[in-house]
């Protein structure tokens, strides 16, 4: 069954630079050849759902195998009847975006200027809260 996955798979305890070893985990998702692509924070893979839990399983072991200690975070979308989800999810986005009236801004109401007459009364009632009288 078709399968969509957003992983992160990364190493802890190595250090405050990741990309050597982040790359080694990706390295092993691209030469799969299941469709994916690459974020700053996730990779999406795309396919059946052995094939994707089983390159997941080799990612993350390629750092695990190592000694080093692995954290691993997924989302899967499992959508019978679909495939090519990954550009299909965001081709209807799209499409819904462009439907929708783009929401202008709302003026906001201008205050009216205000009178002597309410600056007094203001004045008035605050001194009256500190016991002054007028």
């Amino acid at each position: 069954m078709n399968t969509l996955v957003a992983v992160a798979i990364a190493p802890v305890g190595v250090g405050d630079e990741l990309s050597a070893h982040v790359a080694e985990v990706v390295k092993i998702i691209r030469e799969s050849g299941l469709p994916n692509k690459t974020s700053s924070m996730f990779t999406e893979i795309e396919g059946d759902w052995d094939a994707v839990m089983d390159v997941v399983k080799r990612a993350t072991f390629v750092l695990a195998e190592k000694g080093i200690r692995t954290e691993v975070i997924l989302k899967a979308d499992i959508r019978p009847g679909f495939s090519e989800m990954m550009d299909g999810k965001i081709d209807r986005l799209n499409e819904a975006l462009n439907a929708q009236p783009v929401a202008q801004p709302v003026a906001s109401p201008q205050p009216k200027p205000a009178t002597q007459e309410d600056v007094q009364s203001r004045v008035t009632a605050a001194l009256g809260r500190f016991g002054v009288r007028k």
